[in-house]
């Protein structure tokens, strides 16, 4: 029995050794005329042929354009077919895949553009409140003048060509439909030629981590990386050809794209995209019409789901697993998901970008009190610490610290960074997460916290998502975040912020007096605002940072934040 938390994970079958774009072909073959993509709102279906028949045109017409391996290639978009077919056309011509946010704005986008010297950039019209093609002419006025799409910008000397997938793009802009006839100029045998070229330890994509402070970190991620942990995740939900995935996460995370789309390639899977961004109704129209077999979301998605008034009027027999990820998930909710909604095998995931992204993941068999209160164990061929922050040693089982991770799926670093880089990976090639976790005999992970999110009030170390799960027992509870705020007594106190659910009202007193004598006096909210809805980033993770800043102005706690602190 172990009596330190460290654990590795055993791998039943060898890691793929191959690049995505031999790893695509090779499926292709096995199931031509399965169902490959799915997507509502564009009305299309393929079937791996057809998509294959998609991704080769792409990566021809990429070819002829100029892009090299290496090159860096963007994709600025919702989710549609497009960013699919992009996806695996980048991995047969060896670009860089850079996902740039769909909820960028310009400040934004000029960082990753300059930061990872965009060759190309694939641009969707437009999107909710989002102009890209009127933002990217601000961004860059040369563009109205090029000349047959091709770019000459002293602020953006790389970036040569810009991909429009509006059906009129405006001067400047090639059109979707434009840059697939440029496949034409190019032969089957240099593609071919191309693809032998590459390595799986090549970097293939780009993401950018949404940064607390300063500029997001352009975490670097190979063809090993990335395959290989989209394989094991869905292996992990035993995935065969005949499964149906919802994918509503957005593509340009590695939630959408690496589980979502390759964990579906690797097996043969179909991968359906019910909208361009989420919506609870079209989501469970899709399962319904698709006979789906599982869906991936975060929590809050799933909570949406749960509350629409147009839940029972559907079908979700078909669901048997998913994955829920991206945020701890209240244990309610889970149970909820699993016998309303029918996923008795849904999972829970655990991870970050920087591990390609999944690290630790329930799976089928896994006890119902392990399946709602830990985050799994340590996925296949990956190793598992957790370790004292001041003297950098493993910890005795159920002591918690910071959990670290080695292993195939650790990133090759953030991209032209090497500062931040060594900051997150030491020497021994150990990444760093942040997240304070705990270990149990058999292995399992609880995370507890995240090292920035815990509130110290007063020398006592707080864990907010401690003080979610209770609060979230409330019957009159639809979702709560809590958050530290300053404090001039104490350096921090606790704050809620409570979503009710629809049709109840409540005051601040009755939750304050749900907590006395229920949990400790220092846990006890100090603060509560009701909130119809929480800041998010676009793959619905909460943004906390943000929250304490609204809480700090609204609260009047400017001049106690500004307190400076040894």
């Amino acid at each position: 029995m172990a009596t330190r938390s460290y654990a590795h994970g055993i791998g039943q079958e060898p890691l793929i050794g191959k690049t995505i774009g031999d790893k695509f072909e090779e499926i292709v073959k096995l199931f031509p005329d399965n169902e490959a993509l799915i997507v509502h709102h564009q009305n299309i279906r393929l079937t791996y042929s057809q998509l294959q028949e998609q991704v080769n045109i792409c990566a021809k017409a990429l070819l002829t354009i100029g892009i090299n391996k290496g090159d860096r290639v963007g994709i600025w978009s919702s989710n549609r077919y497009e960013w699919t077919v992009l996806q695996f056309a980048t991995s047969k011509v060896g670009a860089i895949l850079v996902n740039l946010n769909p909820s960028y704005r310009i400040h934004e986008l000029e960082y990753a553009l300059k930061q990872s010297a965009c060759s190309m950039i694939v641009i969707a019209d437009k999107f909710k409140t989002s102009d890209y093609q009127k933002m990217l002419l601000e961004l860059v006025p040369e563009l109205a003048n090029a000349d047959n799409a091709t770019l000459n910008s002293s602020d953006f000397p790389e970036l040569t060509t810009v991909v429009s997938l509006s059906k009129s793009p405006p001067d400047g802009m090639l059109s979707w439909t434009a840059l697939m006839r440029m496949s034409k100029a190019c032969s089957t045998v240099s593609l071919e030629k191309r693809q032998k070229e590459l390595d799986f330890d090549d970097p293939i994509n780009i993401q950018y981590t949404s940064g607390t402070t300063g500029f997001p970190k352009g975490a670097t991620l190979s063809h090993h990386n990335i395959l290989n942990n989209a394989y094991f995740v869905a292996k992990t939900m035993k995935y065969t050809n005949k499964d149906r995935v919802i994918i509503p996460v957005p593509l340009y995370h590695c939630f959408g794209m690496v589980l979502g789309n390759l964990g579906c390639m690797t097996h043969g899977a179909t991968m359906i995209y019910p909208s361009q961004g989420y919506e609870p109704l079209a989501v469970i129209q899709a399962v319904e019409k698709e006979k789906a077999t599982a869906l991936y979301g975060v929590p809050t998605m799933f909570i949406a789901i749960l509350e629409h008034p147009e839940f029972d009027n559907f079908n979700l027999s078909s669901l048997r697993t998913g994955i829920m990820a991206g945020a701890p998930c209240p244990i309610k909710v889970m149970k909820k998901v699993r016998s309303l909604m029918h996923m008795k095998d849904v999972q829970v995931a655990y991870g970050m970008t920087e591990v390609s992204p999944v690290a630790t993941q329930t799976k089928i068999g896994t006890p119902l009190k392990k399946q709602v209160s830990t985050v799994g164990k340590v996925h296949p061929h990956l190793e598992i610490k957790i370790i004292d922050q001041e003297t950098g040693l493993v910890v005795p089982i159920g002591m918690s610290g910071e959990l670290c991770l080695r292993g195939y799926s650790v990133m090759l670093g953030y991209w032209k960074n090497e500062e931040k880089t060594k900051n997150a990976i030491d020497s021994a090639r150990w990444i760093h997460t942040e997240d304070l976790a705990t270990m149990d005999e058999e292995g399992y992970i609880n995370i507890v916290g995240r090292i920035k999110d815990m509130i110290i009030r007063g020398g006592e170390n707080i864990y907010p998502k401690e003080i979610e799960e209770f609060l979230f027992t409330h019957p009159k509870i639809s979702d709560v975040k809590v958050i530290g705020v300053p404090n001039a007594k104490y350096g921090e106190v606790v704050m809620a912020w409570i979503k009710l659910k629809e049709g109840e009202k409540a005051c601040v007193e009755e939750f304050t007096e749900f907590c006395k004598g229920k949990i400790a006096h220092f846990k006890v909210p100090t603060y509560i605002k009701f909130a119809e809805e929480f800041p998010m980033t676009v793959t619905g993770k909460v943004r906390k940072i943000e929250m304490r800043q609204i809480s700090i102005k609204e609260l009047n706690l400017d001049a106690v934040n500004k307190i400076e602190t040894a």
